[in-house]
């Protein structure tokens, strides 16, 4: 079995699974594929059984009600995992934003180099994001930076989704207390694991803005992160952080 697990939450992505979830196969690490669909009505669930049938024991499924959002996705994504025997657990976008071949960087920081979480990082090295508006680029870049400024935690990109988990990370972060959904799901997710102890490393890539589709991103999501990154913190006053 592989050592490796793929999330990807998807909804309404018919134009890029099919494109993503061949580019994850094709790589010489066999990682295995698990989509988090929320009920699409554009037939991306459909499109992901398909693949199934080409790549039998390697992609796998899960459809939920609806639309529950991107945080309780991973959620799902992450106790599956941890009911099976993987070792590293991914996190990725399903709009070709995150270069698949930089799993195989994320996975070799973990597994070889002594990383717990590992982050494709959009700013360790500089900007690097393509074909995204300069306001947005300013708005995702001092996002970070307000991130660190609040809580402390030495982590360039916080809001970035491209990571890869050493499994006993996610064994010791109590995934129902995870409370937020959209950005601020990924910096809580980090600032948990920072909290516990564990080693981040941030892996340079590149981020390239989605081709097809459309953008999941709402002011009510960027809003949730801006609060709930001082309500994180101030909740991190009252709580003990400890491993099992």
């Amino acid at each position: 079995m592989a050592d490796g697990l793929v999330i990807i939450p998807t909804y309404n992505e018919c134009e890029n699974i099919e494109t993503v979830t061949r580019a994850v196969m094709s790589l010489p690490q066999p990682f295995h594929l698990l989509v988090v669909d929320d009920n699409s009505s554009d037939g991306t669930a459909d499109i992901v059984r398909r693949l199934m049938n080409e790549y039998p024991g390697r992609i796998h499924l899960e459809v939920r009600a609806g639309k529950l959002g991107l945080g309780t996705a991973y959620i799902h994504g992450f106790k599956w995992a941890l009911q099976r025997d993987y070792g590293f657990i991914f996190e990725m976008d399903a709009d070709m934003s995150h270069n698949p071949n930089d799993l195989i960087k994320l996975y070799k920081s973990c597994k070889e180099e002594g990383a717990d979480l590992s982050i494709g990082s959009r700013y360790i090295k500089g900007v690097n994001v393509v074909n995204w508006p300069i306001g947005r680029v300013i708005m995702s870049y001092y996002a970070s930076v307000y991130v660190r400024l609040v809580t402390g935690m030495p982590v360039k990109d916080a809001t970035a989704g491209f990571k890869c988990y050493r499994r006993d990370v996610l064994e010791n972060i109590p995934l129902d207390r995870i409370r937020f959904m959209g950005y601020a799901f990924q910096i809580e997710m980090k600032f948990t694991t920072w909290k516990l102890g564990y080693k981040i490393v941030e892996v340079p890539i590149i981020f390239t803005d989605r081709q097809e589709g459309e953008s999941k991103m709402s002011t009510r999501i960027f809003r949730e992160a801006f609060f709930g990154v001082i309500q994180m913190k101030v909740g991190s006053w009252f709580r003990k952080y400890e491993r099992k």
